[in-house]
């Protein structure tokens, strides 16, 4: 059952982030809401309201991964990058969480995530072309299952009811992300993976990525932080923009949710976060370039990132930008 709170609803209307250019022609927008925060952790700018509780759906993974190593559950290097990840489907993704599965005593018909494809389009048209089909290994949250049972397996926990809100690993996941969010979780639904969806703020999402940048050596925070940056292509894939963000940035953590939802945080506690009030996945790339500008980033890689052309009859003749 969701619980309600006074921020549940928003009433302003969110500001236009990105702009869709056809031809010359502003044929469409993209309303959002953004938040930046300095190095000290204090507010640089925002747009809409960033203390308004949103589902920040897979970029609280990181939360959801610190909580299964607070839980006893030994992992790091790819395996702790997995278990934080809305993986491609790519081949090594795939072999990784079948390992995983295995080591920790588990089958695939343990797994709770719904039966799926890959997620990167040219690796689901791969599959098919195979005779693939729908299964729960496929599905991009599965590395963070298989962590998260992991983690029962490790404490005695029952494995048949790790996603219920109430399980103890659920409430450890709640207890990370209030504690580095620095606020409280406001609303609990579910996610599309079938896991609990814990509401915070835009900001307290931020403060969240910041946190696990400038954690302790050797917490668990910094431990996630770590293994995700030294490994992004099991984060991603190799097409995704989170994975050439960590790549070619070293020390930066990033992490996109569902419904067009992006938090990054700098090595030096610089951070943002922001959401596409509509959902399009098409304004991520180039809102997150303006607002790593904006926080004084200069890279070649926000070129790749920043790039969301529009085609007509096959040639490029537009572009979805950036609008603050």
């Amino acid at each position: 059952m969701m619980s309600s709170s006074s921020h549940a609803i928003s009433p302003a209307v969110p500001p236009v982030l990105a702009e869709v250019v056809r031809s010359g022609f502003v044929e469409g927008s993209h309303r959002g809401t953004l938040v930046l925060l300095a190095a000290d952790g204090t507010v640089e700018l925002e747009l809409g309201d960033p203390e308004a509780p949103v589902f920040p759906r897979s970029s609280n993974k990181p939360m959801q991964a610190a909580a299964v190593l607070r839980a006893g559950v030994e992992l790091s290097g790819e395996r702790l990058a997995l278990a934080a990840a809305s993986h491609s489907g790519e081949g090594f993704h795939l072999a990784l969480v079948r390992t995983m599965l295995v080591e920790h005593g588990l089958t695939a018909d343990d797994l709770r995530t719904p039966p799926d494809l890959p997620l990167d389009r040219i690796e689901a048209e791969a599959y098919l072309a195979a005779g693939g089909v729908r299964d729960r290994v496929n599905m991009n949250c599965s590395g963070k299952h298989t962590a998260m049972l992991a983690a029962c397996v490790r404490n005695g926990w029952p494995t048949e009811s790790y996603l219920d809100p109430a399980h103890p690993l659920q409430r450890l996941v709640r207890t990370v992300i209030e504690e580095t969010a620095a606020e409280r979780v406001l609303t609990i639904g579910t996610d599309g993976c079938g896991a609990p969806l814990m509401a915070i703020s835009l900001t307290g999402l931020a403060r969240a990525f910041r946190h696990f940048v400038l954690a302790a050596p050797g917490s668990a925070e910094r431990r996630v932080a770590d293994a995700m940056r030294a490994h992004p292509e099991y984060v991603g894939g190799t097409r995704r923009s989170d994975t050439w963000l960590m790549a070619e940035m070293p020390g930066t953590l990033a992490k996109t949710g569902a419904e067009a939802v992006q938090a990054v945080a700098l090595p030096d506690g610089r951070a943002l976060a922001f959401k596409i009030d509509d959902g399009g996945v098409r304004a991520l790339g180039p809102v997150l370039t303006r607002a790593l500008q904006l926080l004084g980033v200069e890279a070649e890689v926000l070129g790749r990132i920043g790039r969301a052309p529009l085609l007509g009859g096959g040639v490029e003749v537009g572009a979805v930008r950036a609008a603050f």
